[in-house]
């Protein structure tokens, strides 16, 4: 029982580091229909430019932490505006290849600046190094922060759809950007503020992660177990991102603890795929049919 407790909070911790990247897929795929593949080096760019701030700079954890979010939110911003806004209009196949190609480069570029280059670069936050006891149980004060900070987004992001006038402008896009030019909502706009959330959610997941796995340039890596999670919670789902990111997060600490070696780096996949078969759409996803 305390073995499985442990893997609970330790599954969430890392699940809820899967949803928010996740939840990034999600924001651009349902405003835009695009799969952003580069949003896990994205991350991954975010974790140098606060290790940056917070080393290189010594500016310390508190200011590196809104700069970095501050940074990559333009980053994203201007990720839509120069690269994907002048194929509007192309085969959805056009972006793909765009974001595949982007994540490439950001990884090289990333390689090559002095400073950040291949190695391995310590990053800590205050509340690092840090166990709570719980009784028999021991947590990490890394992991707690992560589930505190991902609770307290998923209550703010559901402010912000559902309360504010530009969150329930970008809702009405998600569903139809046809109908909400014609009601006067600038989509354009709209799309690229979708963008740049994604890049500040990402940037916010590189400083949670980044006092556990170091930052390195091959971090954004951690984006091929985001997009399972998306599609097991149901691609165009923001709740179905964050659960689909802690049953990724569960499954994988259970099999590498009870499992042989090398199952917990499968799990995710073949959960993925009794999910498409059981419910192709993904558990919070919506079954859509077309007239041919």
């Amino acid at each position: 029982m305390i073995d499985a407790a442990q893997l609970l909070i330790s599954g969430a911790a890392i699940g809820c580091i899967y949803a928010l990247i996740a939840l990034g897929f999600v924001l651009i795929y349902k405003a835009t229909e695009v799969v952003n593949f580069a949003q896990g080096d994205v991350m991954m760019l975010a974790a140098f430019v606060a290790f940056s701030f917070a080393s290189l700079l010594d500016l310390g954890f508190w200011a590196s932490l809104p700069l970095a979010i501050l940074v990559m939110a333009v980053f994203g911003a201007a990720f839509d505006r120069v690269l994907l806004r002048p194929i509007i209009g192309m085969p959805t196949f056009s972006a793909v290849m765009i974001t595949l190609a982007a994540g490439f480069a950001m990884r090289g570029i990333a390689s090559m600046i002095p400073g950040w280059g291949t190695d391995t670069h310590s990053f800590k936050a205050p509340w690092s190094d840090e166990v709570i006891r719980m009784g028999p149980v021991i947590v990490s004060t890394d992991h707690l922060a992560i589930l505190a900070v991902t609770a307290l987004l998923c209550v703010g992001l559901y402010l912000f759809f559902k309360g504010t006038r530009v969150g329930m402008a970008m809702q009405a896009a998600s569903q139809n950007q046809l109908a909400a030019y014609y009601m006067g909502i600038p989509v354009r706009s709209i799309n690229t503020l979708i963008w740049a959330i994604a890049a500040s959610v990402a940037a916010l997941a590189a400083v949670l992660l980044a006092p556990i796995t170091f930052v390195h340039n091959n971090m954004g890596f951690i984006g091929i177990k985001a997009f399972p999670a998306a599609v097991v919670g149901g691609f165009g789902s923001i709740p179905g991102a964050i659960v689909g990111g802690l049953i990724i997060g569960w499954v994988e600490a259970f099999a590498g603890f009870y499992l042989p070696e090398g199952f917990k780096d499968v799990a995710a996949y073949v959960v993925v795929l009794l999910v498409l078969v059981i419910r192709p759409s993904g558990i919070f996803g919506q079954m859509r049919r077309k007239k041919v």
